[in-house]
């Protein structure tokens, strides 16, 4: 199914309503306005802390505004769950062998088709916001302030349109405040905008906003069930390095950056450890001195070991995640109340997610890039003015993004896109033929985390992966049985049949989507 439609019939609706709003500002009152899109987005944000989805660990009660009056896609996933790559994969709604973007080695050719170049085209001012992570600087943008990098959390420094300039302050913060301010002085209010705004947090190291440090100290988090997970029958998911208890650092993860210089980590990572804290003025310094001292006394003074020890790590990481998880819904909670004041909400298509998500102790680990679900599936909420509320089931994927911002600009599709517009269901329509399986592929080994390369299927049930490359191991899991993905069904007595099922699905798949890895 490719869902190429113009909409323009529903952008006359729904523009008009917003029109007639008395809410709304002067100057922005044109009935036969298409939408604008806001379209948000973190670095590693899990589903498991969002509690739109998931209330075990933390409340997000901003993000889920976003939710409350709109939708929360509950089978939203990505094509390959590593950042850069993802990024390019909702930028061109294309998987990564077609968008040349595999893996974070390499430069994304900004010359190729994106939606923002498309809706630029098409009249829209368009504006980047945040981190990038792409290599190449941003093309299709009439505005672009992008961090270097992965970007620091503390006083960290932009690229303003080609031009460098350090920003003092805490990036969540700040990345909103450039936004803010791009909305309310910079854009060309007679035209609809397209903003992504990308958030550096929270990826690693999870470093906190000063007046956020003491936040969660009263609590305890929950322990996976599967937290010591022995990997039996799984060789990938015994090889990779991304164990809390094994490879998270200490002095760069867990801050424990003593003055004494006696503590002492990988040495690779150490040393970016003690830089991160260097970087920061000395009132943040002695906020957070004030707070990690006498952390870093007690971490000295225990010498815990083992599971002590391990647990001691996964609570650290934790409490911190969470911390940063706080800042972002916070600052979002800004941006919506702006859009609100403003009388925007009634024009302005609003889209949370993040670019894959994360690993919260589940088989022990921290960070992302297999096809298991929590890292393969991700956040998705939007909300559409005079559209749907409630839950959307259907398998969607983050190469669906840009199809649906062209289809409710009234812009045609181009037939090389990938991804499936999801505005029928937005709309509350339930289309037939709506796909049943997902395709997903993953390319960065040998690299950080040694994760084996490998791709797969998956449908409302069942996901088949092949790891491949310097291994050759295929995996089943049935996903109603075993929703932690513990035991690997291939070649089991029984399974015959839904493995040829599924194989079948991932070689439709990877004709369909044209990648001749193993056609």
């Amino acid at each position: 199914m490719n869902h190429q439609r113009e909409s323009l019939y529903l952008l006359t609706g729904i523009a008009a309503l917003a029109g007639t709003s008395c809410s709304q500002p002067a100057g922005e009152q044109t009935a036969q306005k298409p939408l604008n899109i806001l379209y948000i987005m973190t670095d590693d944000h899990s589903f498991q802390t969002l509690s739109a989805y998931d209330g075990r660990y933390i409340q997000t009660p901003n993000i889920d505004r976003i939710a409350r009056d709109g939708v929360r896609f509950t089978n939203s996933f990505v094509a390959n769950s590593i950042s850069g790559p993802s990024r390019a994969c909702m930028l061109t709604g294309k998987h990564s062998h077609k968008n040349g973007f595999i893996d974070n080695e390499h430069t994304f050719d900004g010359s190729q088709q994106t939606f923002p170049k498309l809706l630029r085209q098409a009249g829209y001012q368009t504006a980047m916001i945040g981190k990038w992570h792409l290599t190449s600087d941003p093309t299709g943008f009439d505005y672009w302030n992008i961090l270097i990098g992965q970007g620091d959390y503390y006083n960290p420094t932009f690229i303003d349109n080609g031009e460098k300039r350090q920003i003092e302050g805490y990036a969540t913060n700040i990345t909103t405040d450039l936004a803010l301010d791009w909305l309310s002085n910079k854009r060309d209010k007679d035209k609809p905008f397209c903003l992504l705004l990308h958030h550096k947090a929270p990826h690693r190291t999870w470093m906190p906003d000063t007046c956020d440090l003491r936040l969660y100290d009263d609590v305890t988090f929950p322990l996976p069930d599967n937290f010591y997970d022995d990997y039996a029958g799984r060789t990938a998911a015994a090889e990779q390095e991304m164990s809390i208890i094994e490879d998270m650092d200490v002095v760069y993860d867990l801050k424990m950056a003593d003055k004494e210089n006696e503590i002492h980590s990988n040495p690779n990572l150490e040393g970016a450890g003690r830089y991160i804290y260097n970087n920061m003025n000395p009132a943040q310094k002695a906020a957070w001195d004030a707070y990690y001292d006498p952390i870093i006394a007690d971490f000295k003074a225990k010498k815990r070991t083992g599971k002590e020890l391990a647990e001691w790590k996964y609570q650290r990481y934790m409490h911190d995640y969470c911390r940063v998880i706080h800042s972002v819904d916070r600052n979002i909670g800004r941006v919506l109340d702006y859009l609100e004041q403003q009388g925007l909400l009634e024009n302005t298509l609003i889209v949370y997610t993040s670019d894959q998500g994360f690993y919260m102790g589940e088989h022990g680990w921290f960070d992302k890039r297999f096809m298991y679900e929590e890292s393969f599936r991700t956040p998705l909420l939007m909300r559409l003015p005079g559209g749907k509320r409630g839950d959307i089931p259907q398998l969607v994927q983050n190469i669906d993004y840009a199809p649906t911002f062209l289809e409710l600009a009234g812009v045609a599709v181009p037939s090389d896109i990938q991804g499936e517009s999801l505005l029928p269901l937005l709309k509350g329509e339930e289309p037939k033929d709506w796909r049943d399986a997902l395709y997903y592929h993953y390319y960065e080994y040998p690299a950080e985390h040694a994760v084996k390369k490998h791709y797969g299927v998956r449908d409302d049930r069942y996901k088949l992966i092949h790891f491949y490359d310097d291994i050759d191991q295929w995996e089943l899991y049935d996903l109603q049985a075993d929703p932690t993905e513990m035991h690997n069904l291939y070649g089991q007595p029984g399974y015959e049949e839904v493995t040829r099922r599924m194989m079948t699905k991932l070689k439709d798949l990877q004709r369909q989507y044209d990648d001749p890895i193993d056609q």
